[in-house]
């Protein structure tokens, strides 16, 4: 269980970096600053993805879920969103050191 977190992890943190890069290289050529939300994003990879999560959303949870939580999340930068799933899945992977340290009988 904790190799699947690990690689999906690794995953969104590639999506960050890739949305980072495409970000620089974008504000680079317009010579202003371009962030791609993450709806934008989403959307660029699958069309559909977006219209499915929202009818699952209206049936199965409560309306604040999709009405404030989830259109909130679609207008933050790609990036942050990919960094903090990252984090949220690494975190939940991560294993403590023995309090006795690593050569402890």
């Amino acid at each position: 269980m904790r190799f699947l977190l690990r690689f999906f992890s690794l995953l969104f943190l590639v999506g960050a970096v890739m949305t980072g890069i495409i970000d620089a290289i974008q504000s680079v050529a317009s010579a202003t600053a371009v962030i791609m939300p993450f709806g934008a994003a989403i959307f660029s990879v699958n069309p559909d993805i977006l219209a499915a999560a929202e009818t699952y959303a209206i049936t199965h949870l409560p309306p604040f879920v999709w009405n404030g939580i989830a259109e909130w999340l679609l207008l933050q930068p790609a990036f942050a969103v990919f960094l903090c799933l990252s984090l949220l899945f690494w975190v939940m992977a991560f294993k403590r050191e023995p309090m006795a340290g690593r050569f402890a009988a």
